[in-house]
């Protein structure tokens, strides 16, 4: 079985700033593909389901941020999974707004959610990193954080949470490039060509043959006849 996480305040006030995104995260997986309803477990919410043939449970820690190890903590002691089984999706200060990374081990970088699950379970869980980007200056992030999603900020937000959620039954497969390489391809899909569009090789083609029936309606002089040649080539 395989625990992905989402990160965020509980609450309404918190309910759609930039903290809660790995929260908005697990809500577009449920509702994408038909998890149960939520219930309280593990100081959280959960809701199980399944992302193609692996059993997966998601869970939403109802404590605050900095507290989210303990919600964590319980779930992975009460199933004895490895931290290896945990996935975890957080908002990430260092990527740019809609971009996202897959990463297993590595420190926590300052975010006091991953802080706290550090402490509870290892470092060694998987993390997506949702980028809501920076705000400048390191005095000004915890207002930045805390700050609802603005208008602006729709144009990609949607888009990424639809995708993440498509793509999520590589995460429970725990093929991880297959996940970033189906989201990319969801946020950016292959330009299709038009059936009626000019094909650049017949374009040119077409345009040698006017310029040979201009030649051939022309009268025949030996520089006609050598153009002729040519243009027929």
């Amino acid at each position: 079985m395989r625990l992905i996480v989402g990160l965020g305040n509980p609450g309404a006030n918190y309910a759609k700033t930039r903290h809660n995104i790995g929260f908005m995260a697990v809500d577009a997986i449920a509702e994408a593909h038909g998890f149960g309803p939520w219930r309280e477990k593990f100081e959280g919410f959960v809701s199980e389901g399944r992302l193609g043939t692996e059993k997966v449970l998601l869970l939403k820690p109802d404590t605050f941020m900095n507290l989210s190890g303990q919600s964590v903590g319980e779930a992975v002691r009460f199933y004895k999974l490895p931290p290896e089984e945990v996935v975890v999706f957080h908002d990430e200060l260092d990527l740019a707004p809609g971009k996202y990374r897959v990463k297993q081990g590595g420190g926590h970088a300052g975010h006091n959610g991953l802080r706290s699950l550090h402490q509870h379970i290892g470092a060694e869980y998987v993390r997506v990193r949702l980028g809501i980007g920076h705000p400048g200056a390191k005095h000004l992030v915890s207002n930045y954080v805390l700050h609802q999603f603005s208008k602006e900020d729709e144009g990609w937000l949607e888009p990424l949470l639809d995708a993440v959620a498509r793509a999520a039954p590589k995460l429970a497969e725990g093929d991880w490039p297959g996940f970033q390489n189906a989201v990319a391809l969801r946020l950016n899909p292959p330009r299709k060509t038009s059936g009626g569009a000019p094909n650049p090789d017949r374009k040119a083609a077409e345009a040698r043959d006017k310029v040979a029936k201009a030649i051939e309606a022309a009268p025949q002089g030996p520089l006609a006849q050598l153009l002729a040649k040519f243009s027929k080539r």
